[in-house]
């Protein structure tokens, strides 16, 4: 088995504009995710806008800390799931489930983490 980071990315505003029909397939996408993957799903999370992020930074003797993320796109992490599963495909197959992937202004990436065991 493998574990894999799901990461899911858009547009702040656009997911602040989202249409009521546009919600229920997003729901309707991880409602199958969790149908097909539960036992696999690991951790998960929605996260806050983005303005509510800390970030810390090399300062000095402490890490420098200011508010919000140092981002100049207009795509940022919206949410994750940690999975363990066979392989890349099955990760793969399982993040296709995801109503982000059929939106025009978000996108699923799937990133393997280092097996430390």
């Amino acid at each position: 088995m493998a574990q894999y980071l799901i990461l899911i990315y858009g547009d702040e505003a656009r997911w602040d504009a989202v249409t009521d029909a546009e919600m229920a397939e997003i729901d309707a996408g991880h409602r199958a995710f969790w149908a097909r993957g539960a036992e696999a799903i690991r951790a998960s999370g929605q996260l806050e806008p983005s303005r509510m992020a800390t970030t810390l930074r090399a300062g000095g003797d402490r890490p420098l800390v200011t508010d919000g993320p140092f981002l100049e796109t207009k795509e940022v992490l919206g949410g994750f799931y940690v999975v363990d599963v066979p392989d890349l495909d099955a990760a793969l197959e399982l993040a296709g489930l995801l109503g982000e992937v059929r939106q025009n202004h978000s996108g699923v990436q799937v990133h393997p983490l280092v097996d430390h065991g």
